[in-house]
């Protein structure tokens, strides 16, 4: 296939969406009404090189397949990024040259709003005040496929000293069924020693090759991509770097994003010496491929360890019992006891938690400010000896861990007391993973470990000087480890220049780096911030229903949050439909207060399974609880998009009309917060907040519709979504009807 280039390209880059992607539109369908993309997307394969000059060079290849009996012509449409300045293109379409058509951004336009007119289809409007390139492709036989490279280069700008790289994936209107393979690979190279590596929209795999070059990969299959690729990096020559990355609308609290990294390749001089007490429940019920897995991740993690770290291993069951009796240095003697005392452990007895834990806190020693104490703590079941009060139990850490050793909590499949692990995980600053008896506890242990065994920042904390910072997460930073950024979100006040302190424990005593940084009293960019720091926030709100008994201000915070951000879970989405019912009830049927209850108050199991999910936040024990509890840790520390929509899958339902729907699916993020799809309308969620605002209706495609695009071009984001919608701009709630 032959490879497309820009032959000279300069590109100036404002900084915001970059709209790049191609689509081929159908403008004369061979029956009329049909929609103007009726091919299918089979794969769409995306190709970067990042230079040392900041230079992205994107090679795209797709490949679209006509599933209908008739012949089609069609055109082409590549949206020119917003603001680029191109001096040459070309395409290759089935391995030929074909020229192509620069149209600017009027003439764009033009075409865009005639599709609206004659297809009734708005979808387009997005790209509207782009500049677009233009190809005819004819024809596009029946059952075939048609294949196009494009290659485009772009000099990336700095965010507040990130470096940001856009990709738009959102296909999902453009491809008429899912797209078998999305792949997107960037291969990264700088100047200075990477330090940032972020993507806050998808779940990406990153390999570094060196302080200087890594590879990005994002891959999906059969899916119908609904937002587009963002990725930043930053460079720095020091031992720990800061990113920052910020949203606020005039008038409100602002958002934040501090993505806190160290070097890539840290000296082993500067990686901190670590203590660490491996705890393992060696009780009847472990017996099987719990304990063997447990075993071998055990030895892995020993192995493992580095060569001035000192360890400890306790088994317990009725009782509990030490390898050495205090920390040992990770020599060859000491570590060959250490696999003999794994390679005997047998299941048998009961549970004594009490004794376990007062065994492990007993054996660190009180020099927290020297070495970082960690606790790997594994069980698959409840306290049956010794002290059994959840309560006293949690107590008990609370007394005993006097040198601030963190406890990271592996619990093992269902007959676990969620809420009892949780405590002692949140008390410690620790880290708590479930694994299911479909799960692997050996691979989640061990890779686990891999991300531990590098410690270079501990007791971490930070003042944010002069600005006002609430609602600010975690709320208890944890350690910093080799290739592991700590991402702090929060709100601000009224923004401006802050210094920003960060204080802790580095190889060879106490540290502070200092950074000054900029929160802007404005900025409409980077609108995936609101979304992950609201799911970070009902994740931790959730949980204080879960640990501490639920009360009527946390849920209405919950509710209100949930709302306006769109963070769609089984729990909030219960407790979102319980509030419209209440309005229902009271009177009020407003669409605009009935986001949720209008789609699916017909589907019965779907109402059930959601009430279902609910409680087991309350539950302590079981498969609910397990997944309660997991599912809002991964809230209160998502760090991309992908990871908000926990539970997801349970809540797909029938609607009206017999379609198999998902309710998360019916939500876009626009301008920083969440457009419900109710029944056929789009709705703005921040209407309902709005008193007095001026109500305008304007039917689709009429005049005063482009006239509006023209008058207000921020209108077209909310427009591209369908027919019927509605939304607020600049104090005016505009209804858009057919």
């Amino acid at each position: 296939m032959k490879t497309l280039k820009f032959m000279t390209m300069a590109l100036l880059l404002s900084a915001g969406m970059v709209r790049a992607d191609g689509l081929i539109v159908i403008p004369n369908p061979v029956h009329p009404g049909s929609t103007p993309y009726p091919l299918e997307v089979k794969y769409h394969h995306v190709e970067v090189e990042i230079g040392k000059n900041r230079i992205a060079k994107t090679n795209i290849s797709q490949e679209f397949y006509n599933p209908t009996g008739s012949r089609l012509e069609g055109m082409y449409i590549f949206p020119v990024p917003d603001g680029a300045v191109l001096s040459g293109f070309s395409m290759d379409i089935n391995g030929r040259e074909v020229p192509a058509e620069l149209l600017p951004a009027d003439k764009a336009k033009k075409i865009y709003e005639d599709i609206v007119r004659k297809m009734k289809d708005p979808a387009l409007l997005e790209y509207s005040g782009r500049d677009a390139f233009k190809v005819r492709i004819y024809p596009i036989e029946p059952r075939s496929t048609k294949k196009v490279n494009i290659g485009y280069g772009q000099l990336l700008k700095s965010d507040a000293g990130m470096l940001n790289y856009v990709y738009p994936l959102n296909t999902e209107k453009f491809s008429s069924k899912p797209v078998e393979e999305v792949s997107i690979r960037i291969n990264l190279e700088t100047k200075e020693k990477i330090k940032t590596l972020y993507c806050p929209t998808h779940e990406i795999k990153i390999r570094k090759q060196d302080g200087y070059r890594a590879a990005v990969n994002f891959e999906e299959k059969n899916v119908l991509p609904d937002k587009d690729f963002s990725f930043y990096y930053s460079t720095d020559k020091a031992d720990l770097g800061v990113g920052l990355l910020t949203h606020k609308t005039a008038g409100e609290d602002g958002f934040f994003i501090l993505n806190v990294s160290p070097s890539d390749e840290p000296a082993y001089e500067k990686v901190l010496q670590k203590n660490i007490v491996f705890v393992i429940d060696t009780s009847g019920s472990m017996a099987g491929k719990k304990l063997e897995q447990a075993k071998n991740a055990l030895i892995f993690c020993i192995e493992n360890l580095n060569k001035k770290d000192r360890f400890e291993i306790i088994r317990f069951s009725t009782e509990a019992e030490n390898l050495f009796g205090s920390l040992k240095t990770a020599d060859g003697n000491n570590l060959n006891s250490a696999k003999t005392f794994i390679e005997n452990m047998r299941p048998i007895g009961g549970t004594n938690i009490e004794e376990a834990l007062s065994r492990a806190f007993s054996s660190m020693e009180a020099d927290r400010e020297k070495k970082p104490s960690n606790i790997i703590f594994i069980t698959d079941g409840k306290p049956t000896i010794g002290m059994t009060d959840e309560d006293g139990l949690a107590e008990l850490v609370r007394k005993a861990n006097k040198n601030m050793a963190r406890v990271f909590v592996f619990g093992i499949d269902y007959g676990i007391n969620t809420h009892l692990l949780d405590r002692i995980a949140e008390i410690s600053a620790g880290y708590r993973t479930y694994v299911t008896p479909e799960e692997n506890l050996e691979l989640k242990l061990s890779s686990f470990y891999e991300k531990i065994k590098f410690p270079v920042f501990s007791n971490l904390s930070i003042d944010f000087g002069g600005l006002k910072v609430k609602a600010a997460y975690p709320k208890k930073l944890p350690d910093l480890f080799k290739n592991s950024p700590v991402i702090i979100t929060g709100r601000y006040k009224k923004g401006g220049s802050t210094k920003i302190t960060l204080e802790g424990i580095i190889a060879g005593g106490s540290k502070k780096f200092e950074y000054t940084l900029d929160f802007p009293p404005e900025n409409t960019q980077n609108e995936f911030i609101p979304q992950i720091w609201a799911a970070q926030h009902i994740g931790y709100l959730l949980d204080e229903i879960r640990l501490n008994g639920e009360n009527t201000e946390t849920k209405d915070e919950i509710i209100e949050v949930a709302r306006k951000y769109g963070i769609i879970t089984p729990y909030t989405s219960f407790l979102i439909m319980e509030e419209e019912d209440r309005r229902r009830a009271d009177g009020d049927s407003r669409p605009a207060v009935q986001l949720l209850r209008n789609e699916v108050a017909a589907d019965k199991l779907l109402n059930e399974s959601m009430r279902k999910d609910y409680g087991g936040i309350r539950e302590k024990e079981g498969k609910g609880s397990v997944a309660a509890s997991s599912e809002i840790y991964s809230l209160q520390n998502a760090v991309n998009s992908e990871q908000i929509y926990q539970g997801r899958e349970r809540l797909s339902y029938m609607d009206g009309s017999g379609n198999r729907q998902n309710l998360a699916s019916q939500m876009k993020n626009i301008q920083g917060r969440a457009v419900y799809q109710s029944s056929n309308i789009w709705i703005d969620s921040e209407i309902q907040n709005v008193r007095n605002a001026n109500i305008k209706k304007i039917q689709f495609a009429s005049a005063e519709y482009f006239e509006l695009i023209d008058k207000e071009p921020e209108s077209a984001q909310f427009l591209s979504l369908g027919r019927n919608v509605q939304f607020l701009l600049n104090n005016t709630v505009y209804e858009i009807y057919e």
